[in-house]
């Protein structure tokens, strides 16, 4: 299995693939991933970034024969041509470009494109006639789906995970993709048996500042206001900045209050996640916690005026959020 097949194909029975998302650490990841495939071990392959080389250099690869196998895999990156900020000093390669991926089926080379983008330009007929000819590869996830493509990931990978390393993992990951992936590397390092457990993603994997926000809360909610401090200084030294702090404390309090909302109008657990577009975890945690709407509310309002007199200079010092961690 290919992970471009956790998402979305447009035909995967053609080789030659635009993998187009914003997300360019994931984009990259799954390109390299389809290069190493074992349909492409032969193949020489050729890089060929068109910002920094240039479309003639694309130009030249795509016409060009291999001097060192029968076939190339040309990857693409940073495919300005498929955007509306072209400029016409190009327009030469453009239409150049759009005679070689009209007859695209005739190139003995395989072309993966990686389009980094949030838009492209789906007026241009060079365009049009790439997401005609290339297999279209969309790897949007949704922020509740995080769990079951990363696992579908590692186990694709020939490794294997345990459901409470997994949930480890994403918890201290920020539900991030880019950043659960970063972090899978580091795992994948230490796990010389292909088993990734919840003692390696705790000894590999620091808490994220989310999390260790989440723990300053939590600590604070159990009235063990000497730990929360610990952690909130601990933060502060190393580098943390107290609008970071306050926004990480704020984004926290304010799901935990949403959630609870929802909950009390009658929302079920999987109809929230879903309606909030979160992680289920985020939801499952809100909906323990032991604050009442009303406290939340005016912790919620105490940090955003908090906010607000650190930016207009009003507290010079870090101590106005011990004051406030001590309030919880």
């Amino acid at each position: 299995m290919t992970l471009l097949s956790l998402f979305k194909n447009t035909n995967n029975n053609n080789p030659h693939t635009l993998i187009w998302s914003e997300d360019d650490f994931l984009n990259d990841y799954l390109a390299k991933s389809y290069a190493h495939e074992e349909q492409f071990k032969d193949l020489e392959h050729v890089i060929v970034d068109c910002e920094s080389d240039g479309l003639d250099e694309l130009i030249a690869s795509l016409t060009e024969s291999s001097l060192f196998s029968e076939q190339k895999l040309i990857m693409v990156k940073n495919p300005f041509f498929l955007t509306a900020k072209v400029p016409k000093k190009f327009q030469k390669q453009v239409n150049d470009l759009q005679k070689i991926f009209e007859n695209l089926q005739e190139l003995e080379d395989v072309v993966v494109i990686v389009a980094s983008y949030d838009k492209i330009d789906r007026r241009k007929k060079l365009t049009k006639t790439v997401l005609k000819e290339f297999n279209v590869v969309e790897p949007k996830i949704r922020s509740y789906e995080v769990g079951a493509i990363t696992k579908a990931i590692i186990k694709d990978e020939g490794y294997t995970i345990t459901q409470s390393a997994l949930q480890l993992l994403i918890e201290r990951s920020d539900q991030v993709m880019d950043t659960i992936l970063s972090n899978y590397q580091k795992l994948k390092m230490a796990a010389p048996d292909n088993k990734i457990t919840e003692r390696s993603v705790m000894q590999n994997v620091d808490l994220s500042l989310a999390q260790n926000i989440f723990a300053i809360l939590e600590s604070a909610l159990s009235k063990n206001y000497q730990e929360a401090i610990d952690r909130l200084n601990n933060q502060l030294r190393e580098g943390t900045s107290p609008i970071q702090l306050l926004a990480v404390f704020e984004n926290q309090l304010e799901l935990i209050l949403v959630v609870k909302i929802l909950a009390k109008r009658g929302r079920s657990e999987p109809q929230i996640v879903k309606e909030l577009g979160v992680h289920p975890y985020r939801v499952k945690l809100a909906l323990k916690n032991r604050l009442a709407i009303g406290k939340l509310e005016q912790l919620l309002r105490d940090a955003i005026n908090l906010e607000y007199n650190y930016k207009n200079g009003n507290y010079h010092e870090d101590n106005f959020l011990q004051l406030f961690v001590l309030n919880v």
